[in-house]
């Protein structure tokens, strides 16, 4: 059952960690450090764009911890802390949002080239859609590059499948959370 925004208010990005990682409340002042995570040209072949550079990156982030203008969307963004190393690694997002009636949250994550291959975006991604679960939040897409395998991967392991549906070039994934467990 989807929440009512005008009796259970809006959503924000608040802490949570999972087994190895501190997922943090995106802010202006990540932006330094971000900009090294996210410097990797080869980073940005499917999600788009180039490398920011700082002051870009805490423009950009500025806006989005103000949130979304409008009421009827959350934005909520956090960046992935390593616990073991204390840096940071990458991104999650959630855009929550009404659709055929129903709240559904379109998620995305981002970790840096050189923390790939540890399971960083999966357990992210995990974490990301338990949280959702526990704030009702019961439908998850992604949108996903079809050459994409790493993102698909992670996608698989939070429990989205592919639909037959596309957007801008990308296959839509679908899965429910444990909202209304």
């Amino acid at each position: 059952m989807a929440i009512d925004r005008a009796r259970a208010g809006r959503l924000a990005p608040l802490p949570f960690a999972t087994g190895r990682l501190d997922l943090l409340p995106l802010e202006p002042g990540h932006a330094g450090e971000m900009a090294g995570v996210l410097a990797d040209p080869a980073l940005h072949h499917y999600i788009g764009g180039e490398p920011a550079t700082p002051e870009a990156l805490r423009s950009r982030y500025e806006r989005l911890a103000a949130g979304s203008p409008d009421p009827a969307v959350d934005w909520l963004n956090w960046v992935i802390r390593l616990r073991a190393d204390g840096c940071l690694v990458g991104t999650v997002q959630a855009t929550v949002g009404i659709e055929d009636g129903g709240q559904v949250a379109e998620i995305a994550w981002v970790v840096g080239t050189p923390w790939q291959g540890r399971g960083i975006a999966t357990e992210a991604a995990r974490g990301l859609v338990d949280w959702l679960a526990g704030q009702r939040v019961p439908t998850v897409i992604a949108h996903i590059h079809p050459d994409h395998a790493a993102s698909a991967a992670v996608a698989t392991a939070a429990g989205l499948a592919p639909t037959r549906q596309w957007h801008d070039g990308e296959v839509r994934w679908h899965g429910t959370t444990a909202a209304d467990s």
